[in-house]
C-alpha cells in the first residue's frame, strides 16, 4: 500500500514490532535508574502535531497561526510543528518531497513563509498559554543540503562517497557523529532556534539512530539557555530517557493496538505490552500515547470511526502524554487513509457524516486536565469476564479513582469486572458516550468499540 512506502511509516511498524519483544532493551542498569525530571507543562499537557502543508488551504505557517484560538479551545497545550525547513530537490520523492529531507537547518521553507511568520506563530501560542516544539532531523539531510560542502559531516562507504542512513532511504544522506565538528554544528543550530524564536523544545526524528551521548551532550547545553525545554524522542530506547529526553514514542503499545484492532489479537496483549515496557524503562518514564501520526494510515481509516475513538479513549486515559494529529479531531482522512507525506492533502475541516469528534476529544482533554488521577503513574489493571475483548484498569491519586472499560472488538459485550468497591463508582458522561443504562458495576454492557469511564471519590 502506498502509505507504507515512506521510510517513517515502514520504520514505525517495523520498530513497533521489535520493541514489543520481551527482551527488547532489557538492560537492568537502565531500568534501575530514574528517568530525567520533566516540567509540569509537559506532564499535564496534550500535544498536537501540525503538518503545516496540510493544515490549511494556504499550507503555510500563517494558516496555523490563524487557527490558534481553535487549538486553544480544543484544549491542547503543546504544538509540535513538523519540519519547517526547505526540502531538498535532489532525489525528491513525490510532488513536494519529504519534510524530513532537510536542505538548510537555519532556513524556513519559502512555501511556509519567513522566520517572522514562525516567530508570530510561537508568540501567538505563548500568548494563549501554549508551548511550541519544532521537529529536528539530526540523523540525515537532503542530498543538496548546504552542509554537503563538508563531506566529513556524512557517512561514507569510501572516501568522499556519501551514503544514505539505510539503503531504502534514497532521498536523504546519512550524518556521522564520529567527529566533533558535526556535533558542534548541530548543537549551535538547536541553540539558534531557542534564542531566535523562543521555541520550547524539540521533537527529534529517528532519535534512536543518533548516538545517545550526542543527545545527552546537546541536552546539557540547551538546558543552560532554557532550563524548562523538553525533548521528545522518536524512539523506544530506554537509555534515551535517563538524561537526554523527557519522553519517547509508545511504539510497542501502538503496534499491539494494531494487532488487536486489525488482526484480532486478544485485548489482554495491551496489558502485557504495558507491563513489559514498565520493566524495561527507567522509573518515571513518560511515553507519548498515540493512535495516529504522520507515518501511519489515519486511525479512522485503519480502525473505523468508532474503533478510532476506542483507541483514543485508551491513549487519553493511560499514563503518559496523549497526542492529537493534524485534523484528527474532525476525523480527517481519505478513503485509504494515506497520510500523503510526500504530497499535499489539505485537511477537510468540515467532513460530512462524522460524529461530534471535536467535542469528544475536547472532553477527554478536559477530563485529563481537571483530574490529576489521569496524570499519575498509577495504572492498576483489572481482570474482567472477557479479557480477549475488554481491557479494564484503574487510574487513581489520593483523592479519586477512575475505572476505564474499553471494548476493543466490533461486537457488543456483556460481562463483569473483578469485584471491588463497585457501588461507589458513578459513570462519567463524555459527550453522551456514557450510557447510564449500561448496567451497574461490576456488571457492564458495551457496544462494539464501546467504552465507559466511572469515577469515585476516595473517602478521607
Amino acid at each position: 500500500m502506498k502509505f507504507y512506502t515512506t521510510y517513517g511509516a515502514f520504520l514505525s511498524l517495523f520498530i513497533g514490532v521489535i520493541f514489543r519483544s520481551e527482551h527488547a532493551f532489557a538492560d537492568d542498569t537502565v531500568s534501575a535508574r530514574a528517568a530525567r525530571s520533566s516540567p509540569d507543562w509537559l506532564r499535564t499537557g496534550t500535544i498536537y502535531e501540525i503538518f503545516p502543508r496540510h493544515f490549511s488551504p494556504a499550507g503555510n505557517l500563517a494558516g496555523v497561526t490563524a487557527k490558534l484560538d481553535e487549538l486553544k479551545e480544543l484544549g491542547v497545550t503543546v504544538l509540535w510543528t513538523m519540519p519547517i525547513h526547505p526540502i531538498g530537490e535532489k532525489f525528491r520523492k513525490g510532488d513536494f518531497g519529504s519534510p524530513y529531507s532537510i536542505k538548510d537547518y537555519y532556513a524556513i521553507d519559502p512555501n511556509y513563509g519567513t522566520i517572522d511568520d514562525f516567530k508570530k506563530l510561537v508568540d501567538g501560542a505563548h500568548q494563549r498559554g501554549m508551548k511550541v516544539i519544532m521537529d529536528i532531523v539530526a540523523n540525515h539531510t537532503a542530498w543538496d543540503s548546504v552542509m554537503m560542502t563538508n563531506k566529513d559531516f556524512y557517512k561514507q562507504d569510501a572516501p568522499g562517497h556519501v551514503i544514505p542512513p539505510v539503503p531504502e532511504w534514497t532521498d536523504v544522506a546519512g550524518l556521522s557523529y564520529q567527529g566533533e565538528a558535526l556535533r558542534g554544528y548541530m548543537i549551535t543550530m538547536l541553540k539558534y532556534w531557542i534564542t531566535t524564536c523562543d521555541v520550547d523544545g524539540f521533537r527529534c526524528d529517528v532519535a534512536y539512530m543518533v548516538p545517545t551521548d550526542f543527545w545527552e551532550q546537546a541536552r546539557a547545553e540547551l538546558s543552560k539557555i532554557k532550563p524548562d525545554i523538553i525533548m521528545l524522542a522518536e524512539a523506544s530506547k530506554p537509555e534515551l530517557l535517563n538524561k537526554a529526553f523527557d519522553l519517547d514514542y509508545s511504539w510497542p503499545l501502538l503496534a499491539t493496538l494494531n494487532d488487536v484492532l486489525l488482526h484480532n489479537a486478544p485485548a489482554a496483549k495491551i496489558r502485557q505490552t504495558w507491563e513489559e515496557n514498565s520493566k524495561q524503562f527507567p522509573k518515571g518514564s513518560l511515553h507519548l500515547r498515540m493512535s495516529d501520526d504522520h507515518d501511519e494510515a489515519r486511525a479512522v481509516a485503519r480502525y473505523g470511526i468508532q474503533g478510532a475513538l476506542a483507541a483514543s479513549a485508551l491513549m487519553f486515559t493511560l499514563d503518559g502524554v496523549p497526542l492529537l494529529y493534524n485534523g484528527m479531531e474532525v476525523g480527517d482522512a481519505t478513503e485509504s487513509g494515506d497520510p500523503a507525506l510526500f504530497d499535499k492533502l489539505t485537511i477537510c475541516w468540515h467532513p460530512k457524516e462524522r460524529p461530534a469528534l471535536r467535542s469528544i476529544y475536547q472532553q477527554l482533554i478536559k477530563l485529563r486536565k481537571e483530574h490529576p488521577a489521569f496524570r499519575t503513574e498509577q495504572v492498576k489493571w483489572l481482570t474482567n469476564s472477557d479479557n480477549s475483548k475488554i481491557i479494564s484498569y484503574l487510574r487513581s491519586d489520593e483523592h479519586e479513582e477512575f475505572l476505564v472499560l474499553i471494548n476493543l472488538s466490533n461486537r457488543p459485550v456483556s460481562g463483569s469486572v473483578e469485584k471491588f468497591n463497585a457501588a461507589s463508582f458513578k459513570p462519567v458522561n463524555v459527550c453522551g458516550v456514557t450510557d447510564t443504562s449500561a448496567g451497574d458495576l461490576p456488571r457492564f454492557q458495551l457496544d462494539g468499540f464501546g467504552w465507559r469511564i466511572y469515577q469515585r471519590t476516595i473517602p478521607k
